[in-house]
């Protein structure tokens, strides 16, 4: 005689089991099927290149949220290949760095995705412009699910890159997720360490923090009395003489005809005022030091920015790599001279500096800056 316990527990297996099956067929069907209105023509900032294929696509994140992506894959391409999903500035749309990312790399052999995040550009999720350190995360989540399952693609050798703010979701999505093989973060910021601290912990107190959700929770107040949110802003245009040199770098790709899209957040309004609240107090770093698979740092030498990479760095591996200026620091050997001005590694993790590149050098080509060199060779070797 069977136990009424055990007998539950049959039970709630059976049950649990078709309740699963029943979740994995609806899923490959919103797989299939979307509700975006995706854009057919060629509406990127750069060119199209005639090496590689494109072709748009869109997959669900596990909130639900419907992502839609350019995937880009080398022409005669056979068998399964490594593959590479890509995202970022935070702000930005997959027409732009993202996308030009993508395409360089299925340029080398990678099939290539280059994803609108949740809130974003093409992609789903309502309201538009806001942002979540969680869901964000998640959308590198849901582009290596997508990527897993395609036949051109080898599900052992899947990476990412994030670009800016996307930087440092990819290095928390590679914390949470061993599918994820190798990681490159461009360019870096990490969106929950300039919001609690400000920029150089400008702004690092208790009090200081106090003052910022007290004027979050204002806003929300003022947003839901009059039944619409309030946007923060793109980049300042005209820019004021008075700008900051890092502004009138991030104007100089936004604001012209060299990056402006149309629907990119910081080439026109911004985000919701309120968009970034939750990034106040929940930092995404803390366990980047459990990442046991490669991760590439790279930034400007120049870069506001910087030390987001060489803090992520610390985090990583407990040692510091540069101080606040560079003096001499070693050169890949695989690199040519001169082009770096220093690459510092500990293990599998390695912070690489692009000498005199400034944080906007690192978007797009027209400084030719980015190592693509490295990022294949990167790749090639952590996805074997």
């Amino acid at each position: 005689m069977i136990k009424k316990n055990v007998l539950a527990a049959v039970l709630i297996g059976m049950t649990l089991s078709g309740w699963a099956q029943k979740s994995e067929n609806n899923l490959n069907k919103e797989i299939m099927n979307t509700t975006l209105h995706l854009t057919q023509e060629w509406d990127k900032t750069f060119r199209k290149s005639d090496k590689v294929d494109h072709k748009k696509v869109t997959f669900k994140n596990r909130y639900g949220i419907e992502l839609a992506a350019d995937m880009y894959i080398p022409k005669d391409a056979k068998g399964k290949l490594a593959a590479i999903a890509v995202t970022g500035p935070f702000g930005a749309v997959k027409e732009q760095s993202s996308g030009l990312y993508a395409q360089h790399m299925a340029e080398r052999g990678f099939v290539a995705i280059a994803f609108d995040p949740s809130f974003t550009g093409e992609s789903g999720g309502e309201p538009r412009r806001m942002a979540s350190p969680d869901i964000n995360t998640e959308d590198f989540l849901a582009a290596v699910d997508f990527l897993s399952i395609q036949d051109n693609v080898d599900p052992e050798r899947i990476g990412i890159i994030g670009i800016c703010g996307f930087g440092g979701m990819a290095v928390n999505a590679a914390a949470l997720d061993p599918r994820i093989k190798a990681t490159v973060a461009s360019t870096m910021y990490d969106m929950t360490k300039v919001n609690r601290e400000g920029y150089f912990m400008s702004s690092d107190s208790k009090e200081q923090r106090m003052e910022a959700r007290k004027a979050m929770a204002a806003q929300r107040t003022e947003d839901f009395k009059n039944g619409s949110y309030k946007r923060a802003g793109g980049v300042v245009d005209p820019l004021p003489d008075a700008a900051p040199w890092f502004v009138k770098d991030y104007h100089s790709y936004y604001k012209t005809k060299r990056g402006y899209h149309e629907r990119s957040g910081n080439s026109n309004d911004g985000w919701n005022v309120v968009g970034c609240q939750s990034f106040l107090n929940q930092p995404i770093l803390d366990y980047a030091n459990e990442i046991e698979t490669p991760v590439l740092l790279i930034h400007g030498e120049k870069a506001h920015s910087r030390y987001f990479s060489e803090y992520a760095f610390e985090k990583m591996t407990g040692k510091k790599a540069f101080d606040s200026s560079i003096d001499e620091c070693a050169t890949a050997n695989e690199i040519p001279t001169g082009k770096y001005a220093g690459s510092y590694k500990e293990g599998n993790k390695e912070l690489l500096i692009i000498a005199g590149a400034s944080h906007v050098d690192l978007y797009d080509d027209v400084a030719d800056c980015i190592p693509y060199d490295k990022i294949e060779i990167f790749f090639n070797e952590s996805l074997k």
